[in-house]
């Protein structure tokens, strides 16, 4: 993304996202950090230099308080990421993080803050243009996961109330204007039980959850993106900006989800058929019946998204988009999917991070 940027001013090729400035800030965990304090953000808790060994991270770890959560700068994904919950836990974290952030982006240092127990993921959506206008287009509920990967998404949450919504879309925005930022993008909290919100990180792009949003809002995010990088000024003012509705997006892979909640799959799908037919029914997918599922990129066969009136009704329409999904020759985690959607817990909001371990302490069974 970074040598496309520098392509801008010698060839004349305009790219549609925001520039290298925010992409270098918000892609370092470190830096961010620093730069949502200044702006204002609320942050977690913790040592925002770079952690030089594994004595460091003892010390730095017993001033903040256990348990803590060592995670890698650069990281993303998941990886490089551990929780301690004692000293002897903290050097065996600093070592296989460091280990883990090296071989997978390059750059082995790490950050320690506090771990938030139970915490809810919930993501703001932000829109900016290159005229100092930016906008956030509400949340999106992102709490079931596994190995700290999105599995079903939301928009809006169950959990949050009118103010704290604006709160963390005020923040969100404060964040944007202070790395001057512009197109699409989407800033990740952690929310514990008293509805405090903690800055995790910034997502400098479209994220694969942003059709929910669009779904509640009304808004073409990638037509905003290609009007932003034009160089228009948004079209929108924040009291433009609806709930409309409720939307879900499970995230159809090609995974058996009997082996810690999704292992990938290989394969070639051998009969392949989207549930389209269904009512209020979106499908994003770049695969049809023949293609092979290979171990060399992800292995999301799409994204499955409902809409409805309220959320029951988008759950409901979850449920039999689901049940008419036709996948044959790889595994995937379908089933998985369901029993989540229909799960009592879910379905009262009762969710968090922790949901699969929680709700399935022995794997899942199917």
């Amino acid at each position: 993304v970074l040598s496309l940027l520098c392509l801008q001013a010698s060839e004349g090729v305009t790219f549609i996202g925001p520039d290298t400035h925010a992409i270098q800030a918000m892609g370092d965990k470190i830096e961010s950090k620093l730069l949502a304090k200044n702006a204002k953000v609320n942050t977690i808790p913790g040592f925002d230099g770079v952690v030089k060994d594994a004595d460091e991270a003892v010390r730095i770890a017993r001033e903040i308080g256990y348990p803590v959560m060592i995670k890698a700068s650069a990281g993303g994904g998941g990886k490089g990421m551990r929780i301690a919950w004692d000293d002897e836990e903290t050097r065996e974290g600093f070592r296989f993080s460091s280990q883990e952030a090296a071989s997978s982006f390059g750059d082995d240092r790490l950050l320690i803050e506090k771990f938030i127990d139970n915490p809810r993921h919930i993501e703001i959506q932000i829109l900016a243009d290159k005229h100092g206008n930016a906008l956030w287009l509400n949340e999106r509920e992102c709490s079931i996961q596994r190995r700290n990967q999105k599995v079903v998404e939301e928009a809006p949450s169950t959990f949050l109330d009118p103010e704290t919504r604006r709160a963390m879309g005020e923040q969100a925005v404060a964040l944007a204007k202070a790395v001057k930022y512009s197109s699409a993008g989407t800033v990740e909290f952690l929310v514990d039980s008293s509805k405090n919100f903690y800055f995790l990180e910034m997502n400098t792009r479209l994220q694969v959850e942003h059709p929910v949003t669009e779904c509640i809002t009304g808004l073409d995010l990638v037509q905003e993106m290609i009007r932003v990088a034009k160089g228009y000024p948004l079209r929108h003012k924040q009291a433009d900006i609806p709930i409309n509705g409720w939307a879900v997006e499970c995230r159809v892979y090609a995974e058996d989800p009997y082996k810690s909640f999704g292992l990938p799959s290989i394969g070639k799908l051998s009969q392949y058929q989207e549930p389209l037919h269904v009512p209020s029914v979106r499908v994003d997918s770049g695969i049809q019946q023949g293609s092979d599922i290979s171990i060399y990129y992800d292995p999301m066969i799409s994204k499955l998204i409902t809409y409805g009136s309220n959320r029951a009704e988008a759950l409901k329409r979850m449920e039999e988009a689901l049940d008419n999904y036709v996948i044959r020759g790889v595994s995937h985690n379908i089933s998985l999917l369901r029993e989540v959607i229909i799960h009592p817990r879910f379905v009262q909001g009762d969710i968090s991070t922790k949901f699969l371990p929680e709700v399935y302490p022995d794997g899942f069974k199917g």
